[in-house]
């Protein structure tokens, strides 16, 4: 993949879902991260920002994506900001305008993960990136700064395309994706409400890349309907395909990729939604109750060595975003057998590895868009190193 045989027109201020972007705006992207990868590697410093800081806003924790986007702005030249909402003037009040402009007059990027309220999380960082352009075209700010999701209700972006460059390395191409199958699976969690869009993420990312995408949950652990039929629709253009199952098992034969990880249903999740906005502790308790006990009627769908061999030649690449409810480490039973996630752990963390890159990739594009090719150029010739010795 190259950068500069892609048309890079319109790739936008923000970052916000993948299916936003085009399918030249998704290879641009995992062509940056995969040079700012490699530059890295060989000792270069991307740095192309002089001044300027990178604000993020976790309403939710995090350990990878928030250190990833630390070090993505840094590895660019920005300081990093966390804004504590509990401590601005947010708390008296203060509009998302207001908010925004206030915090951008030097800023770059905003990062946010909003993945807690169904409905709320995507919507709040629209009016986020509309606040920027009022700001922006109202001469209140120099720069328009980028909004980067970093993960929301609906979408997981900088997590499915780091998947994808994972695998556009494992495999040795993005053009050997195709037709390579891969199952998305529910598995087993002693937890409850975690979250639903690294799985929508997943499935509406690579059925564009003509995969074979088989979305598998037990009966009743649906993702967003919308977003199911959007897989389907795309793995249709694409020349790929995109079936659900509610047999695990049947769901890893064949498979090329596995990536079995938890999710709270949309049924569910719309009523914790409904729940936590009236802040009713009580019900929520109750919510918890239920969802558990559903969950442990389908403790058997995990992640093990038996069914790691139903998968193609019994070598299917094993994915998770971490961190993995591991059965008798993290957890006395939960998504993935001990062994298999030993035997994957490089491979995982290798996974996770490259979300700064692509952090990294958006910031530049959604900054420079057609312009981002000669940067990238000119930091290749330029050779500043990593190191000042």
């Amino acid at each position: 993949m190259t950068v500069s045989n892609l048309n890079l027109s319109s790739y936008d201020h923000d970052f916000l879902r993948t299916w936003d972007k085009s399918v030249d705006h998704l290879k641009a992207t995992l062509a940056v991260a995969q040079t700012l990868r490699d530059l890295h590697k060989q000792g270069i410093s991307p740095k192309v920002f002089n001044t300027g800081i990178a604000v993020s806003i976790f309403r939710d924790k995090s350990t990878r994506t928030k250190y990833s986007y630390a070090a993505a702005a840094n590895l660019l030249g920005l300081e990093i900001e966390d804004l504590d909402e509990k401590k601005s003037q947010i708390t008296h009040g203060e509009t998302i305008m207001e908010t925004v402009n206030m915090l951008s007059f030097l800023t770059r990027t905003i990062g946010i993960r909003d993945d807690i309220f169904l409905g709320v999380g995507h919507q709040y960082m629209v009016e986020v990136a509309s606040a920027a352009d009022w700001g922006y075209k109202n001469s209140v700010l120099n720069q328009r700064p980028s909004v980067i999701n970093l993960q929301c209700d609906e979408d997981h972006p900088t997590q499915s395309l780091s998947d994808m460059l994972h695998l556009v390395n494992y495999f040795g191409g993005i053009e050997k994706l195709r037709d390579k199958k891969l199952t998305m699976s529910w598995a087993y969690s002693p937890s409850y409400g975690k979250p639903m869009s690294v799985p929508q993420g997943v499935i509406a990312l690579m059925t564009r890349f003509g995969m074979n995408v088989t979305l598998a949950y037990p009966k009743g652990y649906n993702l967003i309907p919308e977003i199911e039929a959007y897989a389907g629709r795309e793995a249709k253009k694409s020349g790929g395909a995109f079936r659900i199952m509610n047999n695990m098992e049947e769901a890893f034969d064949g498979a090329d990729i596995v990536y079995p990880k938890s999710w709270a249903s949309y049924g569910v999740m719309k009523k914790r939604t409904e729940l936590l906005k009236k802040k009713d502790d009580k019900e929520l308790l109750a919510l918890e109750k239920e969802a558990l006990a559903q969950n442990a009627k389908y403790s058997s769908w995990t992640c093990t060595q038996h069914l790691m061999r139903r998968t193609k030649h019994g070598k299917a690449l094993y994915m998770h975003c971490l961190p993995a409810d591991i059965s008798g480490v993290s957890c006395k039973q939960g998504e993935v057998e001990a062994s298999v996630f030993d035997g994957f752990k490089k491979e995982t963390y290798a996974q996770a590895g490259y979300k700064p890159f692509i952090i990294a990739a958006m910031i530049l594009l959604t900054q420079f868009g057609e312009k981002t090719p000669e940067i990238l150029s000119r930091i290749a010739k330029r050779k500043l190193p990593l190191v000042a010795v």
